[in-house]
């Protein structure tokens, strides 16, 4: 069996009711992958691929969006224990404790849900090689 994971997603934007309470979510969750913060400001932040803003944000246009499910890839099985541990720390809602899931042979996840009801995953595949680390695009 073999899987692909590329760059299907350019970027998720999520907007929010309550930034801070995203902001600290995020944050705990984030710093257990080791995805730094790229930047923020009063009515957004962004990491990665991943931007989050309130809805009076001019990128929001007032409208909140509704509820998603997307996972975050974690390096082994201690991360995804760790991510689920910081996410329910700093305001997370169980939705799913880490453990082997029925998708594959070695499939190993949990699932949260954010301050705003999406459920967000953190997965371990398995033990197997990358063919890269990230896609860089220069212009």
């Amino acid at each position: 069996m073999e899987l692909y994971r590329g760059r299907l997603i350019d970027h998720i934007q999520l907007v929010v009711r309550d930034l801070k309470a995203s902001r600290r979510f995020y944050g705990a969750v984030l710093e257990v992958l080791g995805i730094a913060i790229g930047g923020e400001a009063e009515d957004y932040f962004w990491a990665d691929e991943l931007f989050i803003s309130s809805a009076d944000s001019r990128a929001a246009l007032g409208v909140l969006t509704g509820r998603h499910h997307f996972a975050f890839q974690a390096k082994d099985r201690a991360m995804v224990d760790a991510f689920y541990e910081a996410g329910l720390a700093a305001g997370g809602k169980d939705n799913g404790a880490p453990g082997e899931r029925p998708y594959h042979p070695g499939y190993y996840a949990c699932f949260l849900l954010d301050p705003d009801g999406n459920n967000i995953e953190a997965v371990f595949h398995g033990e197997a090689k990358r063919s890269a680390d990230a896609v860089e695009i220069s212009f």
